[in-house]
């Protein structure tokens, strides 16, 4: 869980996109497209991090738990589920494991985050390592090549009791269109590695 608030001007290259926005699935998939160019031949890891405890931060385990349903189909490893989630506990060793099981991964973080009110339901992706658990008071490593998080409700006071009380629908319909537009941009830069090689 991150505060939005933190990561602003800190990246040379970002993009933010209303959830609800009419083009916001061709916004994204496009801002996706446009990262995934630096995966070129790289393995893709997507770590989705959250927990089902919280209704807010279950933003990154639904998208997780959406990916792994087509994970073969898009040729990507996806840490993060409903069942199986990232978490502060677990980080440390989910990273220790992508780093024995791949060769310079190209990795995707995503997670939830709480922000200015006028950008809730806002999906932002960054250039740059996630920052875990700011929004929260937590120190976790940072991590990630890009970072994907949606702003699922207000910062500035009682995040824990903020977080319980964020809308389960606003959160599924923000976790539904990252992973559509995820699986857009990864079967495109599938079909792209495919017609390079041939």
């Amino acid at each position: 869980m991150l505060n939005q608030d933190h990561t602003d001007n800190r990246l040379e290259w970002s993009a933010r996109i209303p959830f609800d926005a009419d083009d916001a699935l061709a916004r994204l998939s496009e801002s996706l497209r446009r990262a995934f160019r630096d995966a070129f031949g790289r393995p893709i890891v997507v770590v989705c991090v959250g927990s089902d405890r919280a209704t807010g931060d279950s933003f990154g385990p639904l998208i997780g738990t959406k990916l792994r349903l087509h994970r073969e189909a898009i040729n990507i490893t996806v840490y993060g589920n409903l069942n199986e989630p990232v978490h502060a506990q677990n980080l440390e060793s989910i990273l220790a494991d992508i780093e024995t099981r791949f060769r310079n991964p190209f990795i995707l973080a995503v997670d939830a985050c709480l922000g200015r009110f006028n950008h809730i339901g806002h999906i932002t992706l960054e250039k740059g390592p996630l920052q875990a658990g700011a929004g929260v008071g937590k120190q976790l490593t940072a991590f990630g090549d890009y970072c994907l998080m949606g702003v699922v409700n207000v910062s500035g006071f009682l995040e824990q009791v903020v977080l319980q009380s964020t809308r389960l629908g606003l959160v599924m319909q923000m976790a539904d269109l990252v992973a559509e537009a995820l699986e857009a941009s990864l079967k495109e830069l599938q079909f792209r590695h495919m017609t390079a090689y041939t």
